[in-house]
């Protein structure tokens, strides 16, 4: 396959505490092509193409509400870039 043809990952590395595990089973949830790596202190999570956070899925796992502004509080490092960000979801992808 050419470079042109290969869909680069991106991915985000998480805190891994009490209230993040209900975050990253909701973007393991959403996010079906991401692959998890369970390192002691950070979720390592990375997918082909895009990653999305959706608002209603933290919630739903959560048990409360949820903004997206605390995605900052949980985040250690990302790949790719922000594309939205916005009430209800986050999309990190390349952009090309």
């Amino acid at each position: 396959m050419s470079a042109a043809g290969k869909v680069r990952l991106v991915g985000v590395d998480l805190q891994d505490t009490e209230e993040t595990r209900a975050l990253v089973d909701a973007i393991e949830a959403d996010n079906p092509d991401a692959a998890l790596l369970r390192m002691p202190g950070i979720v390592k999570i990375q997918a082909p193409g895009q990653l999305v956070i959706r608002r209603e899925s933290v919630e739903a796992r959560m048990g409360r509400e949820w903004e997206t502004h605390e995605f900052q509080l949980s985040i250690v490092s990302y790949s790719g870039s922000i594309e939205t960000w916005d009430d209800d979801e986050i999309v990190i992808k390349w952009e090309h």
